[in-house]
């Protein structure tokens, strides 16, 4: 069995909620990223969807088009993508249509993370991502109904999608595998909102955690390291600041 247009949108219908009301958190990365959140822009990561997907897509809105490649490397992404996939890009995130957003979008940066056993047990993040998704740093703001939105969401993927399953468990054992490399813990939040560590080195053993457990990245740890690496992005670090005011609306058209 696959996912067919229908499946895709009963997740759009049921997975809605933002990772937090409080926090526009594409307002603290977007200075790292010519003033676009990181995850609205193909030139950190191409959106690959299900055709499927894609089909419901085209049928909802005019926001997202089939991506083109512009170089090399994503000309290669593009050709080894499996017959069931397409890459996309969206208008970027001014147009955001958020009931239009693609799955991925919706989940970024998290993945579900499953144990060696094959068990789902929470939310793990793109570590690749560290240096410019501030979320990532601050786990702490993800609200409850995301989380079980989040999991409801993909577990009713899987059990239309053994692929899609085991490629989310492929992408945990790596994580397990870079982490201990590293000799770092892995940051887990739990179904129930709390947090989990799984130990390096351990077998993937699981522990409970606290959010002062995962320090922030470096680029997150201050606003003198947060506008030094805005600098070296290329981006205006003028009056930059971790702490914004979050009432602010339509922050980007003043990057």
């Amino acid at each position: 069995m696959s996912m067919k247009p229908k499946h895709f949108d009963h997740v759009f219908k049921n997975f809605e909620s933002a990772i937090s009301e409080k926090y526009d958190c594409g307002r603290i990365c977007a200075p790292l990223n010519g003033g676009e959140p990181v995850c609205c822009t193909a030139d950190n990561a191409i959106p690959v969807v299900e055709k499927s997907e894609w089909k419901l897509l085209k049928k909802r809105t005019d926001l997202w088009r089939k991506y083109k490649p512009v170089d090399a490397a994503s000309r290669k992404i593009v050709e080894e993508l499996a017959d069931t996939t397409c890459a996309i890009e969206c208008k970027g995130a001014a147009h955001c249509e958020r009931h239009n957003r693609t799955m991925a979008c919706r989940a970024f940066p998290f993945f579900p993370y499953f144990t060696k056993e094959g068990d789902l047990v929470g939310l793990a993040y793109y570590w690749i991502f560290e240096d410019r998704c501030w979320v990532i740093s601050n786990l702490q703001i993800v609200e409850q109904t995301y989380i079980d939105e989040f999991l409801a969401s993909y577990k009713y993927v899987f059990k239309r999608d053994e692929a899609d399953e085991d490629a989310m468990k492929d992408q945990s054992a790596a994580m397990r595998r870079v982490f201990s490399r590293w000799n770092r813990p892995i940051p887990l939040i739990a179904p129930d909102g709390s947090f989990k560590k799984v130990l390096p080195k351990s077998g993937g053993k699981i522990v409970d955690a606290k959010i002062e457990d995962f320090e922030p990245h470096e680029n997150f740890s201050s606003d003198k390291k947060y506008r030094k690496a805005i600098k070296e992005w290329g981006g205006k670090a003028k009056g930059k600041t971790l702490s914004p005011d979050w009432s602010e609306k339509e922050w980007w058209k003043n990057p």
